[in-house]
């Protein structure tokens, strides 16, 4: 695909005032961006209007909204539905793109879907943080379903680096003769679920290690906090496409894996909610009357107590400081040793 493909830019916001402004304008300053679909989500403030006043004047910008939360994934597949372009990219409403980002990514060749590295960035200074695109090896390779999967298992004192959270940009062309957009009841691994449907349709993800998405740390993210439901429906979903009996056994397997892995930790948020909502005693009772679910409760609590005395250092994404210091989630040494700071 030709380095000036037309991108368009679909981007999800609830309650987004303080933060859509940057999104919008950093779409809209890609060369590469046809367009810029906002979908307010429900917003009980001023995110749509805030919207409006970082249109460039291009007639890029469009803007609809949803009078009822509807979530991400149905405020996707609207933005996605009202689009034309060939090329869609996903931009969450707290982040925004470095300059060249999406000239970076359809410069490459033969992909259905393709995603580069993510910047971690503190609220404080997201205004302030840049990069040099040119300052790391690209290292492009193909992702199989197996890495993917893998890779969205997390690991417990291990520092998150999941593959589901990238934000790849996805030919629409894949995605109609597939029929595939996101899964409207998800509230929580809605990106997991779409890229595992597609892997196992035969797409080509390709990961590169250049950085170009800025990824705003906020202690109220809602991708730090979900309801138990959202974890019950995501294990469904795990189920669903197991069900569809398309899987190598290798796949099945580790597809299996993570179902479990995330009913597990359903399982546990379900006792905690128990005993919040009724007491110990009630919830000594509810675990008692799920033996199956016992071996994830107890491990979850023995966990989550032993990680009062871990180190927070690597689950904490680095602050940008003074020196300008990033946390990238794919971990790559810099071109020549060094990141140019400009």
């Amino acid at each position: 695909m030709r380095a000036n493909a037309n991108v368009c830019v679909i981007i999800a916001a609830k309650n987004a005032a303080a933060t859509i402004g940057r999104a919008v304008r950093s779409a809209l300053a890609e060369p590469e961006t046809a367009e810029v679909v906002v979908i307010d989500d429900g917003s009980s403030d001023e995110t749509a209007a805030i919207a409006r006043q970082a249109d460039d004047g291009t007639a890029r910008l469009k803007i609809a909204r949803f009078e009822v939360n509807q979530g991400p994934a149905a405020a996707r597949n609207r933005a996605i539905s009202i689009s034309t372009a060939p090329v869609i990219a996903i931009l969450d409403a707290d982040d925004f793109f470095f300059p060249g980002r999406l000239k970076n990514l359809v410069s490459h060749r033969d992909w259905d879907f393709i995603a580069d590295n993510i910047a971690f960035v503190d609220e404080e200074n997201a205004a302030t943080a840049h990069l040099a695109l040119d300052d790391f090896d690209a290292a492009p390779r193909a992702i199989s379903l197996l890495e993917f999967i893998e890779g969205n298992i997390s690991k417990r004192g291990v520092r998150r680096g999941e593959i589901g959270f990238l934000k790849p940009l996805m030919r629409r062309a894949f995605l109609d003769e597939h029929r595939l957009r996101y899964q409207e009841s998800l509230r929580l691994g809605e990106d997991y679920d779409l890229y595992v449907r597609a892997l196992t349709k035969g797409a080509r993800y390709t990961i590169i290690h250049s950085c170009g998405y800025g990824a705003v740390v906020r202690g109220n993210s809602l991708s730090g906090s979900h309801r138990t439901i959202d974890l019950q429906r995501l294990y469904e979903a795990d189920r669903a496409i197991l069900a569809e009996n398309t899987l190598s056994g290798e796949a099945r397997t580790l597809v299996s894996r993570h179902e479990r892995h995330i009913r597990r930790r359903y399982e546990l948020r379900e006792f905690l909610d128990v005993k919040k909502r009724s007491g110990a005693a009630a919830a000594l009772l509810h675990a008692l009357l799920r033996p199956s679910a016992l071996p994830a409760i107890a491990g979850g609590i023995l966990a989550d107590k032993t990680d009062r005395f871990r180190s927070r250092a690597q689950a904490a994404p680095v602050a940008l400081g003074g020196s300008g210091a990033l946390r990238y989630l794919l971990q790559q040494p810099a071109r020549d040793g060094a990141r140019r700071q400009k």
